[in-house]
C-alpha cells in the first residue's frame, strides 16, 4: 500500500451561498484533500495545526477514514483557523468576509517519523515556507511532490514560492493564478513557463469548465461534469488535489497515461463535493456511486470519428 503524506489545513468554515449557509463546519485543505484520497487504497497521513476547540466529532470524520492524525498538532488553549466567505449567483466568485489565522499563524509541521518516507506528498494551500519545511523534512526524495498554491502567495511571498515549485513535480492552481504567476494570457504558454521554474507537470483548474494537464509538448483535457444540483463550491478543488494524489499513490505509477486518469478522477470526486455544503457529500460517497459517475465521465468524453 503507498503512503500518501498530506500537508494543508484543517479548519472551520462558515459559508454562504444562494442555497443557504451555514454556521461553523468542517473544513480546510487537508480534510478535503484527505477524504477524497481515503477514496483509494492508500495509507495516508495529515499534517496540520488546529486549536483545542476542533471538536472531536470532527476528527473522528477524519480519523473513521483511516487517516493517520499524528502529525496533527493540537494547541491547547488555541482556536482553530476560521474563514468564511459569501458566493455570488453564479457561484465563480466569492467574498472572504473573515479570515482567522489562529493557530496556523505560528504553525511549525512536524512530519511523523514513520511518513518521511511517503511516496507522494501532497502540499496543500498554505504559506510557502511550511511547505519547503515540509520537503526538508522527508529522509529521501517521495516519487512525486504535488503543490497548491494561490494568488495571494503570489502577491506577498512570491520568492519563496518560487524557491519551493524549483522542487516539486506537480503545481495545481487555476487558470487566473497561472496567468498572474507567469504574465501570459494563454494557458499553453503559461503552463510551458511553469514547467521552465521546475514542476514536469501542471494541472490548470478551470472550476466548471474541467482542467488542463501539461507535460512537455502533451495536453490533455478533462471536462466537469454538467451537474443539476450545485451548493456550494468550497473544497472542490482540494477534493479534485486529493483524488489525483490518492490515485496516483494508490497505483503507484506517474505515468503521463496514468496521470491522465487521476485527472479524470479528481474531477470525478469533485463534482459530488459541490453538490452539499462543506465535507458532507464528500464524508458519505460509496464506491457504487462514484464508479456510476466515473462511467458518466467516460461517456461524456468518449465517442467513435472517421478521420481521412
Amino acid at each position: 500500500m503507498g503512503k500518501l503524506l498530506i500537508v494543508g489545513t484543517v479548519a472551520f468554515d462558515a459559508i454562504e451561498t444562494p442555497f443557504g449557509k451555514t454556521d461553523r463546519i468542517l473544513g480546510g485543505a487537508a480534510t478535503f484533500i484527505g477524504l477524497a484520497a481515503s477514496q483509494f487504497d492508500v495509507d495516508s497521513a495529515i499534517v496540520s495545526v488546529v486549536g483545542d476547540d476542533m471538536p472531536k466529532a470532527y476528527l473522528d470524520v477524519l480519523s473513521n477514514k483511516g487517516i493517520d492524525l499524528s502529525g496533527l498538532e493540537i494547541v491547547k488553549g488555541g482556536k482553530t483557523f476560521f474563514w468564511k466567505g459569501k458566493y455570488h449567483n453564479d457561484l465563480n466568485s466569492r467574498d472572504t468576509l473573515v479570515t482567522e489565522l489562529n493557530t496556523l499563524a505560528d504553525f511549525n509541521p512536524i512530519v511523523p517519523g514513520n511518513f518521511k518516507d511517503a511516496d507522494v506528498v501532497m502540499l496543500g494551500n498554505l504559506h510557502p515556507n511550511i511547505q519547503m519545511s515540509v520537503i526538508d523534512q522527508m529522509a529521501e526524495r517521495p516519487k512525486l511532490i504535488v503543490l497548491d498554491t494561490m494568488n495571494f502567495w503570489m502577491d506577498h511571498t512570491l520568492e519563496e514560492l518560487t524557491a519551493v515549485i524549483k522542487r516539486i513535480d506537480v503545481l495545481t492552481i487555476n487558470d487566473e493564478e497561472a496567468r498572474q504567476l507567469t504574465n501570459e494570457y494563454s494557458l499553453v504558454r503559461a503552463a510551458a513557463e511553469i514547467q521552465k521554474m521546475g514542476p514536469k507537470y501542471v494541472v490548470i483548474k478551470k472550476g466548471e469548465h474541467g482542467a488542463l494537464l501539461f507535460h512537455k509538448e502533451h495536453v490533455f483535457f478533462a471536462p466537469a461534469l454538467p451537474l443539476e444540483e450545485v451548493f456550494d463550491p468550497t473544497g472542490a478543488g482540494d477534493t479534485f488535489a486529493g483524488g489525483f494524489a490518492g490515485y496516483l499513490t494508490a497505483t503507484d505509477n506517474i505515468s503521463f497515461n496514468n496521470m491522465k486518469r487521476a485527472v479524470i478522477h479528481g474531477s470525478n470526486l469533485a463534482s459530488f463535493c459541490v453538490e452539499r455544503f462543506g465535507t458532507e457529500r464528500i464524508q458519505h460517497l460509496n464506491n457504487g456511486e462514484v464508479g456510476k459517475r466515473l462511467h458518466q465521465f467516460k461517456a461524456l468524453t468518449q465517442f467513435d470519428i472517421e478521420i481521412q
